[in-house]
């Protein structure tokens, strides 16, 4: 799951030092943990208390939240598949990548250490684990990441694309995905949603999947959305006004 936000030209803000960008990830990778995994935790607690859709709702609506709070300073990546994307379609440079990467490791083993002590012996309801055989699973977290990379790449990176909504985009692409995936793998789309939870409980089953799927799923989302994107000299108002499908 997430993030990335953009400035436009008209924008002049302060620089932001490299350690503040890394403890905005931290704080808000640290927040976007803490809530997805307390809803299916509490939801174990509490016989299904929460429901699905309030288990993709804690999701959605705390990338939503870290995303319109923190995007400013570190873009709000929160998901090494995210970061990986973007740098690897020139959205952010490489040598920050391991920085990124080991604030958003470290957030969530915090919080989910975090979590275990408050939560025990539930925590693992908190791991996203598969119902379906690895195939499948690894099919699903490939598709889900890819539509939200897709959305993210939109709204983070083309300047006719909505920014303001950037959050409000991405949290409720991500609140669908979970209503979509979230029976059969938990709709992880982030290696470290998967991996804080994973080490706290000592559960590793699948883990492969949820470190390989996402990435995969991210870098292809951003792929296509570079593809079909409008050439930068062309703004949303100056598309052919041809009908969309012609008739024969």
């Amino acid at each position: 799951m997430p993030g990335g936000t953009k400035c436009l030209s008209s924008c002049h803000a302060p620089i932001v030092t490299l350690l503040q960008k890394l403890g905005a990830e931290f704080v808000g990778t640290f927040i976007l943990v803490f809530s997805a995994t307390a809803g299916p935790i509490v939801n174990q607690k509490y016989h299904n208390a929460e429901t699905l859709l309030g288990n993709a709702a804690c999701s959605g609506l705390a990338v939503m939240a870290v995303i319109l709070s923190t995007g400013h300073i570190s873009g709000a990546h929160l998901n090494p598949s995210v970061t990986i994307a973007f740098a690897a379609f020139r959205h952010f440079p490489w040598f920050q990548v391991p920085l990124y990467i080991t604030a958003q490791v470290s957030a969530s083993i915090s919080a989910s250490f975090a979590l275990k002590g408050v939560f025990h012996p539930f925590m693992s309801g908190g791991v996203t684990v598969p119902s379906v055989n690895h195939g499948q699973a690894f099919a699903l977290e490939f598709i889900v990441t890819f539509i939200l990379m897709f959305t993210i790449t939109a709204v983070a990176t083309d300047t006719r694309a909505v920014g303001e909504m950037a959050g409000v985009a991405i949290g409720a692409t991500v609140l669908v995905n979970i209503l979509v995936a979230g029976p059969t793998t938990g709709g992880s789309m982030n290696p470290i949603r998967t991996l804080g939870p994973a080490v706290a409980a000592g559960n590793y089953r699948g883990l492969w999947i949820y470190l390989v799927a996402p990435t995969l799923g991210a870098l292809a989302g951003a792929a296509a959305y570079t593809t079909v994107k409008l050439p930068d000299n062309i703004h949303s108002n100056q598309v052919a006004e041809e009908p969309v499908y012609p008739n024969p």
